[in-house]
């Protein structure tokens, strides 16, 4: 069954620096069905998921007459080997490990393209091929452990014996037959660390998760944070990694093999002031080729606002107030309002408050509005409060 020619393969993979390849067969993922039909009856997808569930089980749905699908993972870095300078005063956001580098999307198919080049050229008869990356049909956790590079860990990521968690999945359809690999046990045994650990109770424990509820998701949507995950989001202003770090398998994992996922400072740890009046063309310039980019400035702005306050910044006030009274756009108004309101909270202001309540004349969004009347509110209270007990003390 192509013996020979799986060898070549996982030897040109080798040579092309992919870090693990593994071969499975093409037959449905039955034992997906059920879960992401539940999972999409309870509001538990994210909404990125390829939406048609049956093209993520039947492989054959997306392909002609597939035999088998050859997974690949790419190991990436967990740590950065130069951090940028600490500046008294400077507060930085970060990405999350994931978006660290080069979009891995473009990394992942690149490599891929040269392994198919290669296959071609060594395959006999007509050989055809489909890869895809996450953004794919199939689900690539459940490829890639029925491929034999990992098992499925609680968190719902792939963990491998050499890399842990830190590892990017791709896939390729083809129509050769190969022998497929042994899956790998799970490995999780009775540990919950990472179910412990999620802010936000996201994950279920068995691989599933309630991806709504995910730190990672929540920083890639376009319109208002919940306020439940404001706090919890802490400075990171895209993804999360809070799973993978408590995770005993990737204790000590720190992968470098690969210079264009390396992380430049500071782009991964970027200044949060700049980044609430970026102009588009610099956004692209400095995150352009970063993954954390792909829904455009406006998260990536309003987790900067939230982190901001996160950080109860005083010396960011005259930045979210000058942000409320010029930013065209109603969302990051309304969060920059929330913000302030956060940050002095404890040192209310009056004529911060009296500021809040003429710009909220100016709005006419219902969810703005809200915003700004909760923070006004808020900094009445507070307000109130202070000068009751000074009267107290007279």
């Amino acid at each position: 069954m192509n013996q020979l020619l799986k060898e070549k393969i996982i030897d040109k993979a080798e040579e092309l620096g992919i870090n693990k390849i593994g071969f499975t067969h093409a037959d449905p993922f039955y034992d997906l069905e059920e879960k992401l039909h539940a999972q999409q009856e309870k509001g538990h997808h994210s909404g990125f998921e390829h939406r048609v569930i049956e093209e993520r089980i039947y492989p054959e749905k997306i392909f002609d007459q597939p035999k088998s699908i050859i997974a690949i993972a790419l190991a990436y870095p967990s740590k950065m080997r130069e951090k940028a300078p600490r500046v008294k005063g400077e507060r930085r956001g970060e990405f999350a490990r994931a978006s660290w580098g080069k979009d891995y999307h473009s990394i992942l198919k690149d490599k891929m393209d040269q392994l198919i080049e290669y296959i071609r050229s060594e395959a006999e008869g007509d050989v055809t091929f489909k890869p895809m990356v996450d953004t794919g049909e199939l689900v690539d956790v459940a490829v890639a452990q029925r491929a034999g590079l990992g098992f499925i860990g609680r968190n719902g990521l792939l963990i491998t014996k050499e890399y842990g968690s830190y590892v990017y999945l791709g896939e390729i359809i083809t129509n050769i037959a190969f022998e497929p690999d042994n899956e790998v046990d799970f490995g999780c045994g009775d540990c919950t660390r990472c179910v412990d650990a999620c802010p936000t109770d996201a994950l279920l424990g068995d691989g599933r998760m309630n991806a709504q509820r995910c730190l990672s998701y929540q920083t890639q949507t376009k319109g208002y944070m919940p306020k439940e995950y404001r706090r919890k989001m802490g400075h990171v202003i895209y993804g999360c990694d809070i799973c993978q770090i408590v995770c005993p398998y990737n204790k000590g994992m720190d992968s470098h093999f690969h210079e264009d996922m390396e992380p430049e400072p500071f782009n991964t740890t970027p200044e949060l002031k700049p980044l609430l009046t970026i102009s588009n063309k610099e956004f692209k310039q400095t995150f352009g080729e970063m993954a954390g980019s792909w829904r455009g400035k406006k998260p990536l702005q309003r987790n900067a606002i939230i982190a901001l306050a996160n950080y109860r910044d005083f010396t960011a006030v005259p930045d979210l107030l000058n942000v409320i009274d010029n930013d065209p756009r109603p969302m990051i108004r309304g969060t920059a309002a929330w913000a302030v309101a956060t940050i002095i909270s404890k040192r209310p202001n009056e004529d911060v408050l009296a500021f809040l309540e003429e710009a909220v004349l100016k709005e006419t969004d219902e969810e703005t509005i809200t915003e700004f009347n909760e923070a006004i509110a808020g900094l009445k209270e507070r307000l109130d409060a202070i000068e009751s007990k000074r009267r107290d003390k007279h």
